[in-house]
């Protein structure tokens, strides 16, 4: 006589009751609702849907949210009515998404239910993405004033249990370099662990180790946020972003496969940090005027030069913000393109499409705008159209990769263009670099060595010998040398610097530039020309900024050489 397992009859009878009632139901959305009917069972949960309806609400309406398709979400409804679709059609087409509807068993929104517990505890969230609430980030302020900080605050979240410590911890990371004005995270596996690194002022700071398996979960949590391929190793590239009260800040994240595990940056792309006015950059009072009467002609080229991360884009963005009319059609090609304008057309380059510079540039110009912003010329046509535009009344800005202001023209003239014609076309050529500006509030006074005095000399006997006035840069030509070198406090990170500041040098195309250039000119034939012009050059510029004790000696002999003449 066999022996009678209550158990695995119970056990049998629940499957019974359970395939019954789905069938029931399917029976039921097909014939009485209309609906279309799913089973949960075989089907995987996006934990993403689930911030579209909250947790109490899907409770009380007994609904569950399953899928999010970039605006198109889909909700299993228990007992659907005219009402309820009605209700939850305008709730989410106020959260712009589409909703699509599908009757579901106790069974299934059960299982739905059981996965809001993997939901972040943020106090409020946006499908899609992160959204950290004003207070929140008012919150993260008030307490993260350091990076050291930010190590404290995930330390605290992994040492809990809770099922959503990946999300809060991604959370800290995300509002504490937003809350210190990071610019990039950086989070890299190495043989036995995995580093956190923030980049302040330009500069990368480590945070942070942690273990190989919290960077892998935080590695999925980012793919996921970010629109990446889960499963896939190769160099891949999203964003996502954050609300800040009124303001969205983009992340743009990148991966790249690494010998133990992908490196993930994610570029913090906050649009206060664009919003600083022209006169905030540290351009002296003479280039700054020159600059302001040049970018309100009708028409000409202004070209930035400077390596990458040198701020060319931000300064291009000064320039159009301080033009800006009703009155005036603005379009930008960018690529891609990291901050929005409004009022202002911006388009984005895309190379698998054919809108490159040079294609977007020539639909541009079919637009009838006053002002053209490309985002960089990098061949000769674009060169050439962009001279082009210039000449038939359109005011034209782009950057070019070249060491200074005087390698504009010698570039130039090597992507073909006529030197004839870009007399007239070429208004204003500028360089810039960005240092780091000293911390008011604990930079001291140093005594400059031997080797450091006589290059202060140098540069300051070559501002006088080109009949600029040191006086009119807050310099005392009769004072001996002051130097300031960083000291580090809580106000500036322990790094000894809060923000950054430019250095620049510009060349006029004016009339002793315009006679030399169908000479095919060097570099040093047309700074010997510009001397006369009244500009600092950069060496000149980082200089003053040294002596006024704006930057350290240190900073600006990093971006500038100050021994070359």
């Amino acid at each position: 006589m066999s022996d009678f397992d209550e158990a695995k009859q119970n056990k049998q009878l629940e499957d019974l009751q359970k395939e019954e009632e789905e069938q029931l139901v399917q029976m039921l959305a097909e014939s009485r609702y209309g609906l279309p009917y799913v089973d949960m069972s075989r089907l995987g949960i996006d934990t993403e849907s689930l911030r579209a309806i909250s947790e109490k609400d899907a409770h009380d309406l007994r609904v569950g949210p399953f899928k999010l398709s970039g605006k198109n979400i889909y909700i299993g409804i228990l007992s659907p009515t005219e009402d309820l679709i009605s209700k939850l059609k305008e709730e989410m087409q106020g959260k712009n998404l589409v909703p699509t509807f599908y009757m579901i068993s106790h069974s299934s929104l059960n299982k739905i239910w059981n996965r809001y517990k993997e939901i972040s505890m943020a106090e409020s969230s946006r499908v899609g993405g992160i959204e950290i609430s004003a207070e929140i980030l008012r919150n993260t302020a008030k307490n993260i004033t350091k990076m050291q900080d930010i190590e404290k605050y995930i330390t605290g979240a992994m040492e809990g249990n809770q099922v959503h410590k990946i999300s809060h911890i991604l959370e800290i990371i995300l509002a504490g370099a937003i809350a210190i004005k990071a610019s990039d995270i950086h989070i890299e596996a190495e043989q036995d662990r995995a580093r956190l690194r923030l980049r302040l002022d330009g500069v990368l700071q480590d945070v942070m180790f942690f273990t190989h398996e919290i960077y892998h979960l935080l590695n999925s949590r980012i793919k996921l946020l970010s629109g990446m391929k889960l499963t896939s190793v190769v160099a891949q590239d999203g964003r996502f972003s954050i609300e800040e009260d009124v303001e969205e800040i983009s992340i743009r994240a990148s991966m790249i496969p690494g010998a133990y595990g992908e490196s993930i940056v994610m570029r913090i792309l906050d649009p206060k940090s664009i919003q600083g006015k022209l006169e905030e950059f540290g351009i002296e009072p003479f280039l700054f005027s020159v600059i302001e009467q040049e970018i309100k002609k009708p028409n000409g080229l202004i070209l930035i030069t400077g390596p990458t991360g040198s701020g060319k884009t931000t300064t291009l963005y000064a320039f159009l913000r301080k033009i800006y009319s009703s009155e005036i059609k603005i379009i930008t090609i960018e690529d891609p393109i990291e901050y929005h304008l409004p009022g202002i057309t911006q388009t984005q380059t895309n190379e698998e499409k054919g809108y490159t510079f040079l294609e977007g540039l020539r639909s541009a110009l079919r637009q009838d705008p006053d002002v053209v912003m490309v985002g960089e010329i990098r061949d000769a046509e674009t060169a050439k159209i962009a001279i082009e535009s210039a000449l038939t009344g359109h005011m034209v800005f782009s950057t070019l990769h070249t060491n200074n202001a005087a390698g504009v023209i010698p570039r130039l003239i090597d992507l073909d263009v006529n030197p004839k014609i870009m007399v007239s076309a070429l208004s204003l050529s500028i360089a810039q670099r960005l240092v780091r500006r000293l911390c008011q509030f604990c930079k001291k006074e140093v005594a400059p060595t031997e080797n450091e005095a006589a290059v202060m000399k140098s540069v300051t006997d070559s501002i006088k010998e080109e009949g600029k006035s040191l006086s009119n840069y807050n310099i005392n030509p009769d004072a001996s040398f002051k130097l300031y070198a960083p000291v580090g406090c809580e106000k500036c990170n322990l790094t000894g610097f809060k923000g950054r500041i430019g250095i620049f040098e510009a060349i006029k195309t004016d009339e002793a530039i315009e006679k030399i250039i169908p000479q095919n000119p060097s570099e040093r034939e047309i700074k010997k020309i510009a001397k006369t012009q009244g500009i600092l050059s950069m060496r000149q510029d980082g200089m003053v900024k040294i002596i006024n004790g704006l930057t350290s000696y240190e900073e600006v002999q990093s971006v500038v050489d100050l021994t070359e003449e």
